[in-house]
């Protein structure tokens, strides 16, 4: 049985479709297949990390215990002792807590009121015991590692606080500072007093950073799919580890340093920018099973090294971003960073490969900021936004059904031609003069494809933009509590293998949709082929009611808000193909293509014209039936 030009096209959609979802599922499946593997060597290695550690803790040990009996007047002695005692930084969007024990943030809480917590309180990034940096300096004789010190606050201020320790005549300073308005926060790392304490050839710290990344969405699985830890490179390249299963990476940078390093979830990030660069040592995260979770999704370490000068005359300038993962919060954060580069913060929002990135990035993002600045519900934000993408690519809709209306009309036709030729043998022959009829009345299978394929980046592009918008988060409509993750309207409490706990209903709605828009396709297709072509097509239908039944079971734990626009996007499909229908005269449509192929005729532009596509396949398929008849009268003539 031989495919026509048309069955082939429309395999080759399909396929674009159906195994480029495949291929996505493909990989996260892979990757959580692989996971159980890699625990174990997670748990091997985080076993013999537990080993040394011991071995490194009574190390230490002992030699606080040295530096005990030689010194007891040492600073740095003094410093071990424990002085348990926080102090608080605040602003209008952020407060901070800082503790002595290292001098470090110990806990960041969102003071927005549109951030809340799954039970309505603000949202708390990390608390006591969930975060660590540490700063580690290398001296002469004895090495700082600030997690072992308890710092002694200073110069403290609403905004503002200086940590400090004694180290030998003079300290260690970190000043934290909270920009008004903002999510930044400031931070510079000096030495006062200190240069017979560090070597000249001292030039840099390193700095050690591990959490516990806290789960704040409803979906634990959908909101590890978007966090990971991502970082920027000073080339202008933004990238990330990957967010599926866990791993540990040597970053191997071929030399290149870092702008910035970034901690982030699905909605919420920890931004440590450099002002002068870092260099990576190593990136690594392990996932967590959801049963074994408690409420986190990972644990990230971060290793790098920043530039240090151990005479005090420069500081070391960093920055922090703690906030929500919003595009225009981060655009304008940035420009409070004062950098000489561009760093991008707003790439931390993931819109998609550079194609749907700039669709997302510079005709979504402005038309989403434009109708939710109405304060509207999200939901009418959705629904509109729908429906000016539809009303947009209309012209694209409306070619494709007249091109397949031409077909439709010119089906007597055909079916003459597949009488002219009703053997088997005979298929060349029919897909010949087919050919030669649609470039006689100037029609081409091709004309309903193409505008598809156009459509296929917009739909992408609402793929990576929905989920990742922060807007929704929170925002309820119709039975949907939350926009940002799925409507679970029946939950059963029992983990189902391919399809979860729940049963979300927008998908449910979209995937009838979606079979509703098929039937409607096939039925019109069906109308414009020859019998033989129809049953050709068969194979490529079953594949077409399969893909929504597919796209249950990956979006089943997807946003409501995303299934949410797949579902109305399908049902206006279905009202402007009812609408294309009734407004469209068959009559007419084939005494238009008549018309054209008599000035076609009288022109002398039908089969002789052979610039056209049609014309060149239809050459195509001449010099190949030609082929096969000489191919025939040779094996007639060996016989």
């Amino acid at each position: 049985m031989k495919l026509d030009k048309n069955t082939v096209i429309g395999f080759i959609l399909m396929a674009v479709v159906f195994f480029g979802f495949m291929f996505y599922e493909g990989k996260v499946q892979k990757d959580r297949a692989e996971q159980m593997k890699r625990e174990q060597v997670v748990q091997a290695v985080a076993q013999q990390k537990s080993d040394s550690i011991k071995v490194i803790e009574e190390e230490k040990q002992a030699k606080r215990q040295i530096a005990q009996m030689t010194d007891s007047t040492n600073s740095l002695f003094t410093a071990r002792q424990k002085n348990e005692g926080t102090t608080v930084i605040e602003n209008e969007l952020l407060k901070l807590t800082i503790q002595n024990r290292g001098g470090q943030v110990a806990r960041a809480e969102l003071k927005d009121p549109a951030y809340k917590n799954q039970e309505g309180g603000q949202v708390v990034l990390f608390d006591k015991g969930d975060s660590e940096m540490e700063f580690r300096f290398d001296g002469k004789d004895d090495n700082i590692e600030t997690s072992e010190f308890y710092f002694a606050p200073k110069d403290a201020k609403q905004n503002a606080v200086t940590m400090s320790l004694p180290v030998a005549d003079g300290s260690i300073d970190i000043q934290y500072e909270l920009l008004p308005n903002s999510y930044i926060l400031n931070m510079t790392v000096a030495a006062t007093g200190l240069d017979g304490f560090f070597s000249t050839k001292t030039k840099s710290f390193d700095i050690v950073w591990n959490e516990n990344m806290r789960q704040q969405e409803k979906g634990f699985d959908f909101e590890n799919r978007y966090s990971t830890i991502t970082y920027r490179t000073t080339n202008d390249d933004t990238d990330e580890l990957s967010s599926a299963g866990a791993n540990e990476e040597e970053t191997d940078f071929d030399g290149e340093h870092l702008e910035w390093v970034a901690f982030k979830t699905q909605f919420f990030s920890q931004i440590l920018i450099a002002d002068k660069d870092f260099k990576p040592e190593l990136f690594s995260q392990t996932q967590y099973k959801k049963e074994q979770s408690n409420g986190y999704l990972k644990t990230y370490k971060a290793e790098v090294s920043s530039e240090f000068d151990p005479s005090g005359k420069t500081p070391t300038s960093l920055k922090m971003y703690i906030g929500p993962n919003k595009f225009s919060t981060l655009r304008e954060n940035e420009k409070l960073c004062n950098s000489d580069s561009d760093l991008d913060l707003q790439s931390i929002v993931y819109l998609g490969w550079p194609l749907i990135k700039y669709i997302n990035r510079f005709f979504m993002l402005y038309l989403f900021d434009f109708m939710t600045g109405w304060g509207i519900n999200m939901g009418i934000v959705l629904l509109l936004l729908t429906l000016v993408i539809k009303f947009a690519i209309f012209p694209l809709n409306r070619k494709s059904y007249l091109s397949s209306a031409r077909m439709r009309v010119l089906k007597p036709k055909i079916e003459e031609i597949s009488k002219k030729y009703p053997d088997k043998d005979q298929a060349m022959q029919r897909q010949q003069e087919t050919m030669k009829l649609y470039s006689e009345y100037g029609v081409s299978p091709m004309g309903g494809c193409l505008p598809m394929l156009i459509q296929m980046p917009i739909w992408i592009a609402l793929f990576n933009f929905i989920p990742n918008a922060i807007e929704l988060r929170g925002q309820s409509f119709l039975w949907a509590d939350d926009l940002s993750t799925y409507d679970d309207v029946i939950n059963w409490g029992t983990h189902i293998w391919g399809i979860g706990d729940h049963l979300s209903l927008f998908c449910v709605l979209w995937c009838l949709s979606t079979v509703a828009n098929t039937w409607i396709m096939m039925r019109q297709q069906r109308d414009s082929m020859s019998p033989d072509q129809a049953q050709q097509m068969k194979m490529m239908q079953w594949m077409q009611y399969l893909m929504p039944v597919v796209f249950f079971f990956s979006f089943n734990d997807y946003s409501s808000g995303l299934n949410y626009y797949y579902f109305v996007s399908g049902l206006i499909s279905i009202i402007m193909m009812w609408f294309l229908r009734k407004t469209t005269d068959d009559k007419k449509l084939l005494e238009q293509l008549e018309r054209r192929y008599k000035e076609r005729k009288a022109n002398n532009s039908g089969v002789q014209k052979t610039s056209s596509m049609m014309g060149r396949l239809q050459a195509m398929a001449e010099k190949q039936q030609e082929m096969m008849r000489k191919q025939q009268e040779e094996q007639k003539k060996r016989k």
